[in-house]
């Protein structure tokens, strides 16, 4: 038997003992555990922790991890026969996951470069945006095993969209409430971007319940 044949068959094997499925989606998970380690730098860069200039550099370290992550998804999408959800949405979540990763990226990146020297307004929604991606890997986890509690990790996932919102908007208020001046403009820019972050985290949360509607019918 040829090797191309063995591996082919090999795959087939796979897709019916349900590996393959297993793997994708701890593909996605890969790319969420990146995705969590670009908020957790952000944060600790936010908190003062980390130095802004030593935090964008690792972020653009944490970036190429994710860049990687994504494209031995896409490699292994194209290698299996069967998927756990839809391959559509799978590329629209981990679409969505590497959105989060590349906000976080330019938060950071634009805190070194204009950012106000107090960042520590930041760091309740960049922890919220931290508790959505532990939601949605709990809710990745259970796809194989336990799909019908994926829902409810999606909403956890989509409280946390909400929890950056209201904390961007409260923040707005009182940023609005006093002097417009310098830092007030650039503490509104990084507003804006994290809550561009949220978006995207609620984007990857809507993916997955999309998925996991489809599975259900």
């Amino acid at each position: 038997m040829s090797g191309g044949r063995s591996r082919r068959l090999a795959r087939v094997w796979d897709d019916l003992r349900g590996r393959s499925g297993r793997r994708v989606i701890d593909l996605v998970r890969g790319q969420v555990a990146v995705a969590r380690e670009g908020a957790v730098l952000a944060c600790s860069a936010a908190s003062g922790t980390t130095g802004q200039a030593a935090a964008r550099a690792r972020m653009a370290e944490v970036e190429h991890e994710g860049d990687a992550a994504r494209a031995e998804l896409v490699r292994a999408l194209r290698r299996v026969l069967a998927t756990p959800i839809d391959r559509e949405d799978l590329f629209r979540l981990s679409r969505s996951i590497d959105d989060v990763l590349d906000q976080l990226r330019d938060f950071v990146r634009e805190a070194d470069l204009f950012g106000p020297a107090d960042l520590t307004f930041a760091t309740e929604p960049l922890g919220a945006v931290i508790d959505g991606l532990d939601q949605l890997d709990r809710a990745l986890l259970k796809i194989t095993g336990d799909p019908g509690s994926v829902t409810v990790a999606v909403l956890a996932t989509r409280k946390s969209r909400s929890r950056v919102r209201q904390l961007h908007q409260a923040r707005l208020t009182e940023l609005f409430a006093g002097p417009l001046d310098m830092d007030t403009l650039r503490e509104r820019e990084l507003l804006s971007r994290l809550d561009a972050v949220g978006r995207r985290l609620g984007e990857a949360a809507d993916a997955l319940a999309d998925a996991m509607l489809k599975r259900s019918h």
